[in-house]
């Protein structure tokens, strides 16, 4: 009778126990949607601590495209900035496919799909609502990539037999039974075998720890398919399907797997009772630890049916990062049209710039900017790129236009000297330019690439003889190259094979004003001359210095004026 009252007190713990934690799930579920109500049409409000990123490649190094952006390009327009700004994903799955559609620009026109499923989560806010909740449910892992966990659980050789958890199992199963027919003796077998599975449990858990991140998010994720087959809608039926077959090869994996999901307290400092009560449960019976091994086997049988589901989950949640990105700039973007062999771009923006000034372009062949330092050159290169990056991979641009062909896009511009290769900054120069015309030369769209400071590295003469020659070769290779340079002497040279353009500055006797916008032609002012008087250099300096460069202008040789 005494054993039936435990019994019942435990069930009815239980009962309440789970009440609760329902409880607080709808609190929790509630409380996003509110978050996610008011920050609709807002800049993404994460803040990205050391090592946020670290994961977020996972899913692009495991899945080589024909064409990738590389890292001279990513780093060159901070893509990692632009990544960050319109990433409003909440499962890891998300972040990595979102990252990895950026880097791998789309060499064809198939978005229908994606549109049409971006353009439904945008119009749906209780749709987009129903997805957010499922993955921040699925949530992230850690700072390493899901990928990054399987190559180290396989590695590991995790799974162990489950023999020695059996025996402890039937030995404690056989103390409770004991207890209906002697419950002193009974009782007193059960905390004797309780205290010995508690004492092994610890000591087997910390070598499986390092592995459960692994197993939890892998649960998480392919438990959310169970709330991914609510949701009727005919847009992603195909996706629900198709998650809902590979989910019943999981069967060995569903059953029982959230004992091995919820870490001990249930990971979010609450005090849930339940949680408190399944840390004990696992403690005396061991049986995330045996799930844990079953799991093992299962999962190297069917990783690429696991890589399917992450996929599929990825791709949905970076859909709902781009519905929040570009209503978080409504009015301001458009669809990009492939089409001709034009680049046309009609008030094109940064995405990092709060306040940016928007500009134009069409052009069927390469573009040569000058202009002084600080008048907008590299800002506009940048635009470009990013916005064809985007354009190609999110299907989304800044900006009231856009109609360009598919390309391959590359570019050359913020190079440092590589100090562990000993290289100078002209040797980076070189090989950096020198990797576009190899690309060029390969089968695939056209080259798209982008130039800051032709060969800036080297002297004058040099300088200009040999940017002349790479520019004309990019021409010739049918590469649409966009280059910024101070040597006016290029336009000369280069302007049967680039349309010209500028970007200038007014400067007065005491600052310097940019509008920032560009315009057709080679640059007429030199402002850097004028710059030495603005920052309060003596007058001698700028007369003589001025005088110099009139006269080497008009002759084209230089004369020395003694000060």
């Amino acid at each position: 009778m005494e054993a039936l009252s435990i019994i019942l007190i435990v069930l009815a713990f239980v009962v309440v126990a789970a009440i609760l934690g329902l409880r607080d799930k709808l609190s929790s579920e509630k409380y996003l949607k509110n978050i996610l109500i008011k920050n609709y049409g807002q800049p993404p409000k994460r803040s990205y601590k050391d090592g946020d990123m670290d994961h977020v490649t996972g899913y692009y190094k495991n899945h080589p495209a024909d064409f990738q952006i590389d890292d001279t390009t990513w780093n060159d327009l901070n893509m990692d900035g632009v990544f960050k700004r319109m990433n409003y994903s909440l499962s890891a799955a998300g972040e990595e496919y979102l990252y990895y559609m950026l880097r791998t620009p789309g060499q064809t026109d198939d978005f229908v799909s994606l549109e049409k499923q971006v353009q439904l989560l945008m119009e749906d806010e209780t749709l987009r609502h129903k997805l957010q909740v499922i993955f921040k449910n699925i949530g992230r892992p850690s700072r390493y990539s899901i990928y990054d966990y399987l190559d180290y659980l396989e590695k590991g050789n995790a799974g162990r037999s489950n023999l020695v958890h059996y025996l402890l199992d039937i030995l404690l199963l056989a103390s409770i039974a004991l207890c209906f027919f002697n419950f002193g003796i009974g009782f007193i077998c059960v905390l004797a075998v309780m205290a010995v599975n508690i004492i092994s449990y610890f000591r087997i858990k910390s070598d499986v720890d390092p592995y459960l991140v692994t197993y939890g998010y892998i649960m998480r994720v392919i438990k959310s398919i169970d709330r991914f087959s609510g949701i009727k809608n005919d847009e992603f039926k195909a996706d629900i399907d198709e998650l809902k077959d590979i989910s019943r090869e999981f069967n060995a994996f569903n059953a029982g797997s959230s004992i091995v999901m919820a870490p001990m307290g249930g990971g979010t400092g609450s005090g849930n009772p339940l949680d408190l009560l399944l840390d004990y449960i696992r403690m005396v019976t061991h049986i995330d630890l045996i799930k844990f091994n079953q799991m093992f086997r299962e999962i190297m049988k069917k990783k690429d049916r696991l890589d399917k589901i992450l996929e599929i989950t990825g791709r949905i949640d970076a859909e709902t990062s781009i519905a929040c990105f570009r209503a978080s700039f409504e009015g301001k973007y458009v669809l990009p049209e492939f089409t001709g062999d034009e680049y046309k771009g009609k008030e094109l923006c940064h995405p990092l710039i709060s306040e940016p000034v928007a500009n134009d372009i069409s052009v069927k062949s390469g573009v040569l900017l000058t202009g002084s330092n600080a008048s907008g050159k590299s800002t506009f290169l940048k635009t470009c790129a990013i916005n064809t990056i985007m354009a190609q991979s999110i299907h989304t641009v800044l900006g009231k236009e856009y109609v360009a062909p598919f390309y391959r896009i590359y570019s050359s511009m913020a190079l440092k000297d590589d100090i562990f290769e000993g290289d100078s900054y002209y040797i980076v120069e070189i090989k950096s330019i020198k990797r576009i015309l190899d690309a060029a030369s390969k089968e695939g769209n056209k080259v798209l690439c982008f130039v800051d400071e032709v060969l800036r590295g080297t002297n004058t003469v040099e300088r200009i003889a040999a940017s002349t020659q790479i520019l004309k070769r990019f021409a010739d290779a049918n590469v649409l190259c966009f280059a910024a340079t101070h040597d006016i002497e290029l336009t000369a040279l280069l302007h049967d094979d680039f349309e010209l353009y500028h970007f200038e500055g007014t400067v007065t006797d005491n600052d310097v004003k940019f509008d920032y916008r560009i315009k057709t032609g080679p640059a007429t002012n030199r402002n850097a001359i004028k710059l030495l008087k603005v920052l309060g250099y003596e007058d001698s300096i700028v007369e003589d210095a001025q005088k110099m460069a009139d006269d080497f202008l008009s002759t084209g040789t230089w004369k020395k004026y003694d000060l």
